[in-house]
């Protein structure tokens, strides 16, 4: 893929590791096999791509974006795994920040409710916009607006930009 880009554009500005694995795995039931692709889609996957892309984002100056979420500081039950892989996600953004400049940039964006999941219910839903001042869901174009933040923000490196209507400083 990134012979694909650099044969297209010679160049490699920005990286943003979006994809992920996001279900529920209790603790008496999830097994190796939600671990392992959990983990791989959300940590693994971000990792290896980030050091693939390395020399190409250098060469630009460029900045990696890594799409965490508020689970990972705000662990959510019955999704130890999916936290985990967040938090570590959070965890390698600052270690790869350190790492990789001053050349590369590398941060993360913490969305809260931009888009319900199918296992939420109107219950959930409406109790998880009880909990969030700016009273509704997110939007994809919040998260863009994000990204484009960072893009466009020179000096900032080793950062976690949370996008929630408010809902981490709510008790």
């Amino acid at each position: 893929m990134l012979g694909q880009v650099h044969s297209r554009w010679g160049r490699l500005d920005v990286l943003i590791n979006n994809a992920a694995v996001f279900r529920p795995t209790p603790l008496a039931t999830s097994n190796f096999d939600d671990w392992q692709e959990i983990i791989g889609v959300n940590l693994r996957a971000p990792y290896f791509l980030s050091r693939a892309a390395t020399p190409l984002l250098r060469a630009s100056r460029g900045l990696i974006v890594n799409l965490a979420d508020i689970y990972a500081e705000r662990p959510r039950a019955q999704f130890a795994i999916y936290c985990a892989s967040k938090a570590g996600l959070i965890g390698m953004t600052r270690a790869l920040a350190r790492e990789l400049a001053p050349e590369i940039r590398v941060n993360a964006i913490a969305p809260g409710a931009i888009l319900w999941s199918s296992e939420a219910s109107p219950a959930e839903q409406q109790a998880i916009l009880a909990r969030t001042p700016l009273a509704r869901l997110g939007e994809p174009a919040d998260i863009a607006h994000a990204v484009g933040y960072l893009v466009d923000a020179p000096y900032v490196t080793g950062q976690v930009l949370t996008v929630d209507g408010g809902r981490s400083i709510f008790d």
